[in-house]
């Protein structure tokens, strides 16, 4: 079940001197005060961005020693090796830099290490064909800030690196040329978030400055930046909002033939905006490293004619059709999994092998898996003797921080909060998935443990009419930290209510007090039908897009969630959870535990008072006549318990709207571990 939690809504006084000073409406200005907007200055800068508000690329740490190792190596005629990741981020990094820099200097040539011979990062069989074919300057992108043994090894060979990486660096840094990472802790460069290509694009933009190339021609690749930036799920907020904006608009109004190629073998209408790139493009471009050879996705973006464009889109195409078919048989083999590992069922985190499951896709297969059981995964296989794999994260949870904490047990890992890549030694497994289990447990909150949809704003549907909706376009592109808004509105009613296709949900909705009605629609919603059917009054959690149909265009919701009339989504951040936990605090308990768990059983709150335990199950309703069941707490827990306890009292409660059923355990010295027997 969802989440809903409502963002912290603006005080009345900064929504109406917003509206004010730009013409909105207060629903408007409360969605632009959330995103930190509140003078019509920065309402400016968001809605017309320009690329004259890029930052001074020499304010990235190493910046100057970077663009003097490549002047000198262009001096020296040295040749050049453009080396970058297997992924969307790291091809097309490699496909700006090395398409970009041919146009001023020809004795280079780029690799993309063979992700099952070479795996993540820098890798010894590439410098090794460097060596061997004459570069001494190697230009690392979305890699290397964590290759210390590597880069040492270059060295030796008589290799420089310069590394342009955006990944969180380790306590020592690679003894490199240059090391560009707005990450790291000594580099004042003011925007951290860019993607590995946005790295490698500010040495471009540095190159030009220096060298007085014409950045206008560098500005030509933005198109391929976006697609770095909408496809590796970086932060759309500064430098990126500017970059993803001009990059969207180049994709537009005039593709390059790669791009324009895959647009019509997915038979896609323009315009394209952030969701296609992520759907549509970054699959095709990401397949090619998953179960070939990523220089094919290169050589798509780099395509100069519509012949050669057109045969490399068929040649990804195909790969990508390959990958959705590995994708479906191993997420259902790993699901499967579930059903026969108690331990698997109830932990907190997931962590799933088969030496047999194709590398390619066991990113992709742990996020499948979190759509089900929904906590923090990784999906292993086996290659070259090794265990691999990747992690995927829940929301707000440090994936990193949780297996950097296992890192005695690995043999390499990178990545960020929400995603990672590992590699372990086959008889390192059983304690690292030990190890995981624990780090998690100790660090994910309850509210981690279920979905969350953040809502912007409570909003009433007459508010909603083209002239809003216009606006609401304007603040694209979404991304995270600028994601779409996401909208509830309460009491209302459905008309027209039909399942299609059996799985997806279609009403008319109106509000009580409002005039306005609007079409809605739930893909994959058959089963949240009986909220609406039957003339029931509900809350709906949504967004807002167009519908053309028969060349007429309306506005129609895209349904988030349904729930009934009366559920009331905690705002502000806050869990029903924590606010029970604030209330007992005053009452002068002390927390033991939240969320404790033991055998198959699990206790909201456990606390504590002089010699008083406290056994605590919380609900969060709007009023007390909702509906609930006689009791929240199960009859048998409540006698498990009682058997363990001196003496016990049973109780409910209500403050603020939160239920507290309250099982009572008073004697000397109570300790929790001496209830365990309680919860099996």
């Amino acid at each position: 079940m969802n989440q809903w939690k409502v963002k912290t809504v603006p005080s009345k006084a900064k929504i109406e001197a917003l509206s004010k000073a730009i013409n909105v409406n207060p629903f408007m200005a409360s969605l632009l005060i959330q995103r930190g907007i509140s003078t019509f200055d920065e309402a400016k800068a968001f809605f017309r961005p320009s690329l004259e508000a890029l930052h001074d690329p020499f304010l990235m740490q190493d910046m100057y020693r970077a663009v003097d190792r490549i002047n000198e190596a262009i001096a020296k005629n040295e040749r050049i090796l453009i080396f970058g990741d297997y992924d969307v981020d790291g091809t097309t990094a490699v496909s700006v830099f090395y398409g970009f820099l041919k146009n001023y200097y020809s004795n280079i040539a780029y690799y993309i290490p063979d992700r099952y011979k070479e795996g993540y990062g820098i890798s010894y069989i590439g410098i090794d064909f460097a060596v061997d074919n004459d570069f001494t300057l190697i230009v690392s992108l979305d890699c290397g800030i964590k290759s210390t043994a590597h880069i040492e090894y270059a060295y030796q060979k008589g290799v420089d690196f310069i590394i342009c990486d955006h990944h969180t660096p380790g306590d020592i840094l690679p003894e490199a040329a240059a090391i560009l990472d707005p990450k790291r802790t000594d580099c004042e460069y003011p925007y951290k978030e860019l993607s590995g290509c946005g790295v490698g694009f500010k040495l471009l933009q540095a190159l030009c400055i220096e060298n007085n190339w014409e950045q206008e021609l560098l500005f030509e690749y933005l198109d391929l930046l976006a697609i770095s930036i909408a496809a590796d799920i970086v932060p759309i907020t500064g430098e990126n909002r500017i970059f993803a904006h001009f990059g969207m608009e180049r994709i537009n109004a005039n593709p390059r033939p790669g791009l324009q190629a895959i647009i019509e073998l997915a038979a896609l209408k323009l315009p394209i905006d952030i969701s296609k790139v992520v759907f549509t493009f970054a699959p095709r471009i990401n397949a090619a490293g998953r179960l070939a050879d990523a220089c094919d996705a290169v050589r798509l973006m780099l395509s100069e004619d519509k012949e050669t464009a057109l045969n490399q889109a068929k040649l990804v195409n195909e790969h990508n059709t390959n990958r959705r078919e590995l994708d479906a048989d191993i997420t259902q083999e790993a699901l499967t999994m579930f059903k026969e590992d108690d331990f698997l069922k109830n932990a907190s985190s997931s962590v799933l092998y088969s030496p047999s499951w194709h590398k390619g896709v066991v990113g992709i297969v742990a996020s499948r898996v979190i759509e089900t059981y929904y906590r923090p995964t990784i999906v292993l296989t086996e290659s070259e003797g090794k265990i691999v794999g990747s992690a995927r994260s829940v929301h707000d949870f440090n994936l990193y921080e949780a297996i950097d904490a296992c890192s005695d047990l690995l043999e390499q890992f990178g990545g960020h909060t929400a995603a990672a890549g590992l590699t372990l030694k086959p008889e390192n497994l059983p304690a690292f998935k030990l190890a995981f289990e624990e780090a998690v447990k100790l660090r994910i909150t309850p509210e981690q443990k279920q979905p969350i949809i953040y809502i912007d704003v409570e909003i009433l549907l007459d508010a909603i009419t083209p002239q809003f909706y216009n606006i609401i376009k304007q603040l694209a592109p979404f991304g995270p930290q600028n994601m779409a808004p996401v909208f509830v509105a309460n009491n209302l009613k459905a008309s027209n209510v039909k399942i299609l296709k059996e799985e997806h949900l279609k009403f008319d909705v109106k509000q009580e007090g409002c005039n306005s009605q609007f079409s809605a629609i739930g893909f994959r919603m058959a089963h949240l039908n009986d909220l609406v059917a039957d003339n029931k009054i509900f809350s709906l959690c949504f967004t807002i897009e167009e519908n053309t149909f028969r060349d007429k265009t309306t506005l129609q919701f895209m349904v988030r969630d349904i729930k009934p009339w009366g559920y009331n989504p905690v705002s502000k951040g806050e869990s029903t959870e924590s606010k029970a936990c604030e209330y007992l605090q005053e009452k002068g308990y002390v927390i033991k535990e939240r969320n404790y768990r033991s055998g198959k059983n699990e206790i909201d709150i456990i606390a504590l008072k002089n010699n008083e335990l406290i056994f605590v199950e919380v609900k969060y309703r709007k009023n007390d006549d909702f509906g609930f069941p006689e009791s929240m707490v199960d009859k048998s827990k409540q006698d498990r318990i009682k058997a363990c306890a001196n003496d016990y009292i049973f109780a409910t409660n209500w403050n603020g709207g939160i239920r507290f059923e309250i099982i009572s355990i008073i004697g000397t010295k109570p300790d929790i571990m001496h209830f365990e027997d309680a919860f099996y």
